[in-house]
């Protein structure tokens, strides 16, 4: 009888231990900022192939992300290229394909056969490189090291400090810059202080990577910047609220426009859980064993002071990864201050690809008071 009970002892220490285990690699696996040839490991997507290219089209495999309306890069191994929106009623089409138009080809060679991804990251390299715009090579150094960043000068002593999210580097900014460079805006784009580790550090989905925006802030300050708006996508604007709320020199934000944001940080470890591929016993433990991430970020108004921080945010129903009811939440707590825009049938961080145009409209009508 005591050596059963021992065995059974034995084997619930084994299978608590198991589960354990289970549950830290289930978080590592789901909010690890991996980085994967210029995809957001947060975009969702699968694979595609493409079946053919010809008079300014390309058809590919059809998928939930590969008829999304708008704008976005095709990656592969060896190839880079644009595409444009869905073409309507193409008749090269079948129920397993999609159309959409070929804007150009970055580099490498599209044809029959080609594996790619649809990503949201229109661009690789530096502002330079890629869009042709001068700018700097500067460091940032924050509680958690030295931050390789990009700095444009602008006419203007407004800066914008742009945060990247989960999964993503600061190269997906150069979807946004153009645009930012044209108002004559200063732009301060920080990278990860682990951005050339082969293995990227865990996320705290931006409870624990704060005071990286903080640092920015401290540095565009300490650099001449009067004001600071705080532009962040994804966990990048979960960075950007604690940032407003819980820095010394928050006095200084003039605004803050949150792109995708993570505001309910257990729905979007289960999220990312369920993407990748974790078993679905696993999700509770994986929310349960991560710091900081039970817990959504602080209030704009947690102090019980008021706020008077003017706060855009832009964000899509149909957002598989950070939930839309939040962000509403957010805007219904704060209406006089907050302007909800949103974007339907776009994926997570791909608010600007959806529609770039009326995207960067709604930005400017924003930014303007607050130049």
């Amino acid at each position: 009888m005591l050596g059963t009970m021992r065995r059974r002892t034995t084997a619930a220490v084994a299978a608590t231990t198991l589960l354990s285990a289970g549950a830290a690699a289930a978080l590592a696996v789901a909010v690890t900022n991996r980085r994967s040839r210029g995809t957001p490991a947060a975009f969702p997507t699968a694979r595609l192939t493409v079946h053919a290219t010809a008079a300014g089209r390309v058809t590919l495999t059809r998928t939930a992300e590969s008829v999304l309306p708008g704008t976005y890069a095709l990656v592969g191994d060896d190839c880079r290229a644009i595409v444009g929106p869905v073409v309507d009623h193409a008749p090269d089409s079948t129920p397993d394909t999609v159309v959409r138009r070929l804007e150009r080809v970055v580099h490498g060679d599209l044809t029959p056969g080609s594996a790619v991804t649809l990503s949201p990251q229109l661009h690789a390299g530096d502002p330079g490189s890629a869009l042709g715009i001068d700018f700097t090579e500067v460091e940032v150094t924050g509680d958690r090291g030295a931050m390789p960043s990009w700095f444009v000068p602008g006419l203007r002593d407004t800066w914008v400090v742009v945060l990247h999210g989960l999964g993503a580097t600061r190269e997906l900014s150069l979807n946004l810059l153009p645009f930012l460079h044209h108002q004559e805006l200063s732009v301060l784009v920080p990278g990860d202080p682990d951005e050339h580790a082969d293995r990227p550090e865990p996320t705290g989905l931006g409870s624990a990577e704060w005071t990286d925006a903080e640092a920015a802030l401290r540095h565009a300050v300490r650099c001449g910047a009067r004001s600071v708006v705080l532009y962040g996508t994804s966990t990048g604007a979960t960075m950007a609220l604690h940032t407003a709320v819980r820095s010394p020199l928050r006095g200084r934000i003039t605004g803050l426009v949150l792109d995708s944001p993570v505001l309910d940080p257990a729905a979007t470890v289960r999220a990312l859980a369920r993407h990748r591929g974790v078993p679905g016993a696993l999700w509770p433990l994986a929310v349960r064993t991560a710091e900081d991430v039970e817990a959504p970020p602080p209030d704009l108004d947690e102090k019980g002071r008021g706020t008077t921080l003017p706060v855009l945010v832009v964000h899509g129903p149909d957002d598989t990864i950070a939930p839309w009811e939040a962000s509403r939440a957010l805007v219904e707590r704060h209406p006089g201050t907050t302007t909800l825009h949103p974007v339907p049938d776009a994926g997570h961080a791909a608010m600007w690809n959806a529609d770039p145009a009326a995207y960067e409209e709604v930005l400017r009508r924003f930014l303007t008071p607050l130049m």
